[in-house]
């Protein structure tokens, strides 16, 4: 994806959303397929800097909404995963790996996102 200036803009617009970089930062340190379930509390561990008890159902359910209308298709629109609507389930593409080094020398420029696991 990333072999001109332009696909490199794309990849920068990608990580552009907070949401998303927690997402890439999650699925690239797990090297696994995670659930839609994950994600949010991964995002609500690492971007609400909540305990998951304390939030709210509402702000769960939208973080979740967000992920499943918005973030996940973006991704899924650029071939870096693939999302199994029924199962809930996000996995990394061969796309997503390829893209390791780009990825990771921006998501490790996001101070919130160290250390970066699902929950």
């Amino acid at each position: 994806m990333v072999g001109t200036s332009t696909e490199f803009d794309t990849l920068l617009e990608l990580c552009r959303e907070q949401h998303r970089r927690i997402v890439l930062a999650v699925l690239a340190s797990e090297k696994r397929s995670l659930t839609v379930n994950d994600l949010t509390k991964t995002i609500i561990k690492h971007n609400h800097h909540t305990p998951l008890r304390e939030i709210s159902g509402e702000e769960s359910m939208q973080i979740r909404m967000e992920l499943h209308h918005v973030h996940i298709p973006m991704l899924e629109e650029q071939s870096l995963v693939e999302y199994d609507q029924k199962r809930q389930l996000v996995e990394p593409t061969p796309e997503f790996d390829q893209l390791q080094p780009q990825l990771s020398a921006i998501i490790d420029a996001d101070p919130v996102l160290h250390p970066l696991v699902a929950l």
